[in-house]
This record gives C-alpha cells, structure tokens and sequence, in this order.
C-alpha cells in the first residue's frame, strides 16, 4: 500500500479555469448580435415642416421681441408696448376672443415673432404666461427657405 500513496501525484485537482465554454457562449451571442442588429429600424420622428400648413390666419395677433426683449403686441392696425409678465393680460384686454371659443367658432390665434439672437427663455416665457392665461391658439413665426 505505501506504494499507492507515492502515485496518487496523477490525480491532482485542476486549478484553472477552462475557457472554451465561455468563448464559445461569446461567439453565439456575437453572432446572435450581428444576426438582429439589421433587423432593428430606428424609431422614425415626424417632425413639421415649415410652411406647409393649408391656410394662414386671417387676422393673428402678432407678439414681436426684438433683440433688446422688448415685446410689441399687433392686431390688425393697433400696435402696444408691453412686458414679458404683462404680454397675456394685455392681449386679453385688446382681443377677448383669443381665449377659447364657443363652440363652432374659434379662437383668434396669436403668433410669436422673436428675434433669432435673443435667449430661448424669453420666448418660453411669453408662451407660458399665455398659456396660463387660457390663450388656445399660440404658434411661432419662422423664416422659410435657406
């Protein structure tokens, strides 16, 4: 029997980690991969374009901000100087119909011209302060063409 003791250097545990399983779950999933990326379209956006809309506004309110944030209120021939937290209650007073309209009719739009270096925030402003103020109808004026 000591001599059965001496051979038992042929058993010894292994103490590495075997590889082959691993890159081949890595070469399935790799081909898994490249097999359904084609197959997967990208989520499409339909964004507006400029221009298109089927008639223009009759007689719109026009909010205009110049460079130095100093906003104008037209309607039709009549023109007011105003403020970003004066701007709805002042288009309310000068045309009560741009709140919503009775049914059947609508209400009397208000577009916003802003001048293209002044802060994005301005412009938020005055369309939230419209919009708070129960204003329905509220677009963006844009320049159309290169």
């Amino acid at each position: 029997m000591p001599a059965m003791q001496s051979r038992g250097r042929g058993r010894r545990t292994i103490s590495e980690i075997n590889m082959v399983p691993f890159i081949d779950v890595m070469l399935v999933l790799l081909i898994i991969f490249m097999v359904t990326a084609p197959l997967i379209t990208p989520s499409m956006i339909a964004l507006p374009r400029v221009g298109k809309a089927p008639s223009q506004p009759q007689n719109p309110i026009q909010v205009m901000i110049s460079k130095d944030e100093t906003i104008q209120i037209k309607l039709k021939s009549n023109a007011s100087n105003s403020s970003v937290a004066n701007v709805a209650a002042d288009i309310i007073r000068m045309e009560p119909n741009v709140k919503a309209a009775a049914p059947g009719a609508q209400a009397v739009p208000v577009v916003i011209s802003a001048d293209k270096s002044i802060k994005y925030e301005t412009v938020v402003q005055v369309m939230d302060k419209l919009q708070k103020a129960g204003v329905s109808r509220i677009g963006l004026s844009v320049q159309t063409g290169g």
